[in-house]
């Protein structure tokens, strides 16, 4: 990957942390992404550090998408500015450091980082909607003052009545608070909310914790759109009927069989063909549907690059041949017929024929006359 470059709105000796980011932007942070932040100032004061997304990820023992995700979340929140090439590779990253006597910035600025900052921002606002969401999103407790402003709007009066219709009960405090923040912070529109609440109670699962796993899961993976939910929705139930199939099951899959198969589709990356092959095996191999059996072979195949059918194919070949192999070793070590070397066959020894033992045979005749 290229290398980044790395810009400061302030000109400091030292890494500089200021109390204003340690007293409001720490607290809510993901730790992963404050350790990251706190390593990309660093990386800005010595530009001798090697500061690819790879190289991060490896410094810093986590995944390059964790690297992203993290710029992504400090992009959001104003701290950093990133600019971006054609092919979405980051260039460079510029800081705009938080603080309390001098929060506005840009009139100190030169006029050619004032101009770097404003076409960064400029890109990143046209590029929001093709990007996904961070994966830790701060949740506020709305406070009352908050909640009156926000159900005020008309967009969200609409929301609190279809989903009263939809639960078929009036909305509780844990209700409202989820719908402003889905509204509000998530940034989901009200077609997507509707779409939401509409999907879980056809599940018949109508409690707040459960419909806000269920969004953060979309938020994550960036379905932003009725039309993305749609079709992750019919993607997730094909797939899970799927391998309900291939393990004889009629019924919906478990909360751990549904981790195992979230593993499978987001970790593992595997294609449904794959994860139903691993589904067959495990039938002709335990004679049940044993997801943690499933699992240990999908986790041996990621281990070794497996990303198509033709790769298992080649796995197995190679495991029959290693088979055969220790199979004849086992064979010949079994038939040599092993030396013995001791003090009564340690000299050479003698073969007769058949007139030496009729000579022998007539000399113990004649001696017993």
């Amino acid at each position: 990957m290229s290398k980044i470059s790395f810009f400061s709105t302030t000109d400091t000796g030292i890494t500089v942390i200021s109390n204003r980011f340690l007293d409001e932007y720490m607290p809510r942070a993901n730790g992963t992404f404050v350790k990251i932040y706190l390593y990309l100032l660093r990386c800005f004061q010595d530009p001798s550090l090697e500061t690819s997304i790879s190289h991060l990820a490896e410094k810093l023992d986590e995944t390059e998408k964790d690297i992203d995700r993290a710029i992504r979340y400090w992009e959001k929140e104003q701290l950093l500015v990133v600019t971006r090439a054609a092919n979405r590779q980051i260039t460079a990253i510029t800081f705009t450091l938080p603080s309390y006597d001098n929060v506005n910035t840009e009139e100190d600025l030169p006029s050619n980082t004032q101009e770097v900052m404003e076409t960064a921002i400029i890109k990143t606002a046209t590029k929001e909607q093709d990007r996904p969401k961070a994966t830790t999103i701060h949740k506020p407790n709305y406070s009352e003052a908050q909640i009156k402003v926000l159900t005020e709007m008309e967009e969200v009066k609409w929301i609190m009545n279809t989903v009263e219709r939809l639960l078929e009960r009036l909305l509780k405090p844990t209700d409202v608070q989820l719908i402003l923040f889905l509204y509000e912070s998530v940034g989901f529109s009200a077609e997507l909310i509707f779409y939401l609440y509409e999907y879980c109670v056809s599940k018949n699962k109508r409690s707040a914790s459960y419909i806000e796993t269920v969004a953060i899961s979309w938020a994550e993976e960036g379905i932003d759109t009725v039309e993305k939910a749609e079709s992750a929705t019919l993607s997730y139930n094909n797939n899970y009927n799927a391998i309900n199939k291939a393990f004889g099951l009629n019924r919906a899959p478990g909360t751990i069989e549904k981790k195992f198969m979230h593993r499978w589709f987001h970790e593992f990356c595997f294609d449904i063909n794959i994860i139903e092959e691993a589904c067959n095996r495990t039938m002709l191999a335990t004679g049940k549907p044993d997801f943690k059996y499933a699992d240990k072979i999908l986790e041996n195949w990621y281990k070794k690059g497996v990303t198509c059918a033709a790769d298992i194919a080649k796995l197995d070949e190679a495991h029959a041949k290693q088979t055969a192999i220790l199979a004849a070793n086992k064979q010949t070590a079994a038939t040599k017929q092993p030396t013995t070397n001791n003090r009564f066959n340690a000299f050479p020894q003698r073969k007769y024929s058949e007139e030496d033992f009729l000579s022998m045979e007539q000399r113990l005749l004649n001696n017993r006359s």
